[in-house]
């Protein structure tokens, strides 16, 4: 598999090289957030970084939440804002290592962030990873692929052909309210694991 490794993403917090960290919850993923009524759901958040979207949900109420993250730097910066965070919920290893299983699996700045010759292992791990009728949500950049990256990009009939076979496509569309960097390149994404 050709991924990008621990030590690259580690240098990128070293050297403040975050671009993608936009230091707040993304809005697509709090509105959606807000309409989750079931608080003891078990939640991953895998590519974690700084996580603002976990603390959001640690303080709206979801204990059941696990943050994954490569790197190290990210998950301190977590565990200073939530002092109170169980240490045992903060995951440092890769992904693809992962093997637990959860209803819920939220996308941010992740999927862009691995190479695209690894895109397919991303959807067999993350079908894996969901419990039965489990959901994939989130947020997929639309933008031409290229080798430049990470962020790589990509497309909606890109998207749909990954997914369609293991997952039902219950939303995939140009997202409505993504934060104003990002408007015009995301794709909104709701994903349930087909049994």
């Amino acid at each position: 598999m050709n991924k990008i490794g621990q030590e690259y993403w580690e240098e990128c917090y070293e050297t403040n090289k975050t671009g993608w960290n936009v230091g707040y919850t993304s809005t697509p993923l709090k509105t959606y957030f807000d309409q989750l009524k079931d608080k003891t759901v078990k939640i991953l958040i895998p590519g974690a970084g700084n996580s603002y979207e976990a603390e959001y949900l640690w303080n709206n109420g979801f204990k059941n939440l696990y943050i994954l993250d490569f790197a190290q730097q990210p998950l301190h910066n977590f565990n200073e804002r939530i002092p109170e965070y169980p240490k045992a919920q903060l995951l440092n290893f890769d992904f693809f290592e992962c093997d637990d299983s959860y209803d819920y699996i939220f996308e941010q700045t992740f999927f862009c962030a691995l190479h695209p010759s690894i895109r397919k292992h991303y959807v067999e791990k993350m079908y894996h990873l969901l419990k039965p009728k489990g959901k994939l949500i989130g947020l997929f950049f639309n933008f031409e692929l290229t080798e430049d990256g990470p962020p790589f990009g990509g497309s909606l009939t890109e998207y749909k052909s990954l997914f369609e076979n293991k997952f039902h496509l219950n939303v995939l569309e140009p997202s409505i309210n993504s934060i104003k960097e990002r408007q015009g390149n995301e794709l909104f994404f709701i994903f349930e694991k087909k049994s």
